[in-house]
């Protein structure tokens, strides 16, 4: 049965996020913009949800992080979700499929400052920076102790990159890349995909053929039923000696025990990780202490642009509602994404 939609004058949008990162909250320009761009529109910004289960009955449609199923059975008018996050698992649940309602997120809005975070994360674990960094906080130059190390002092020009999740962050990835004259292999769930700057796309089912020829492996996956424990110990002993590891994708495409290991016996020469299997990552973690690993607080999406393009994306997604065209970034709930 087709949703039925609403004009401007007659519908309730409510955003609704928190999270202990104040900057993952909905900022002011996100409200501001719809009001402005719709002054009819019943516009309601929550600062957290302590009392979103009273304005869910008449709420048609909502805009934050999450919702979970007994808050869903309120919203008896809910006729679209759209989610602030790119990663939905936290909505791939029986009553929210079920349901009949829209579901978007903002797939491509964190492409260009992931892309940016990761080409960052190449040079450094290439040129060896974090290491750099710590001798500096001791007063120390360093140069002979860099060269020395096991994982030489090196350049990405020629390497082999392989982006597993050649998606919108994949691509934008590889764009930069190219300038590097990095060589780029892509792996899609298909096998297909925009092939302008990569060498090659292969399917996900020859990840493990392909593993092993790769200098330098990024995950940037999305997080489904399929892609958990995607970089497993088998996987991560099939790289390269001397390869180097990153992931950007979800904490739980990793086997963060297998890759601690990796690194200490030296099979991978570095990794970074911007996500972890639980987050904030414990002060007694053993990542922490791993060898030439390069840890940063998920911040690869963050970005001073970030709430300007999620307003810019509502807009377009709210114009094409109010005119009854199709909705982009629609969410599959087969494929989890």
């Amino acid at each position: 049965m087709p949703t039925v939609r609403t004009q401007p004058a007659g519908t309730k949008l409510v955003i609704c996020v928190w999270h202990p990162f104040t900057f993952w909250r909905p900022q002011p320009v996100l409200p501001k913009t719809l009001r402005r761009r719709w002054p009819e529109m019943s516009v309601l910004h929550l600062p957290d949800y302590d009392h979103l289960s009273q304005e869910l009955p008449d709420t048609d449609i909502f805009v934050g992080y999450s919702l979970r199923p007994q808050q869903l059975e309120l919203a008896k008018k809910l006729k679209w979700l759209h989610s602030t996050a790119a990663g939905v698992a936290q909505l791939m649940y029986p009553e929210l499929r079920d349901s009949g309602i829209l579901v978007t997120n903002p797939s491509g809005i964190f492409s260009i400052p992931m892309a940016e975070h990761t080409m960052g994360l190449l040079i450094a674990l290439a040129r060896n920076f974090p290491d750099s960094v710590r001798y500096q906080d001791k007063s120390h130059w360093a140069q002979q102790d860099l060269w020395d190390q096991p994982q030489r002092l090196t350049e990405l020009n020629g390497q082999l990159l392989l982006i597993v999740g050649y998606g919108s962050i994949g691509r934008e990835l590889a764009r930069r890349a190219h300038a590097f004259e990095i060589r780029v292999w892509g792996v899609t769930r298909s096998g297909k995909g925009d092939a302008t700057y990569a060498e090659k796309i292969v399917a996900a089912s020859q990840l493990d053929e392909v593993l092993p020829q790769a200098d330098y492996v990024v995950v940037a996956a999305p997080e489904t039923h399929e892609t958990a424990q995607l970089m497993s110990a088998p996987r991560i002993a099939k790289m390269k000696r001397g390869a180097r590891l990153i992931n950007v994708g979800r904490g739980s495409l990793l086997d963060e025990a297998a890759l601690r290991r990796a690194l200490e016996s030296g099979a991978l020469a570095g990794a970074a990780v911007d996500v972890a299997g639980t987050e904030p990552l414990p002060p007694e973690s053993p990542l922490w202490k791993a060898p030439n690993l390069f840890i940063t607080p998920h911040t690869s999406a963050v970005s001073d642009h970030l709430w300007v393009r999620q307003a810019d994306t509502l807009v377009q997604l709210l114009e094409r509602w109010f005119d009854g065209r199709e909705l982009f970034n629609q969410v599959d709930f087969n494929r989890g994404y």
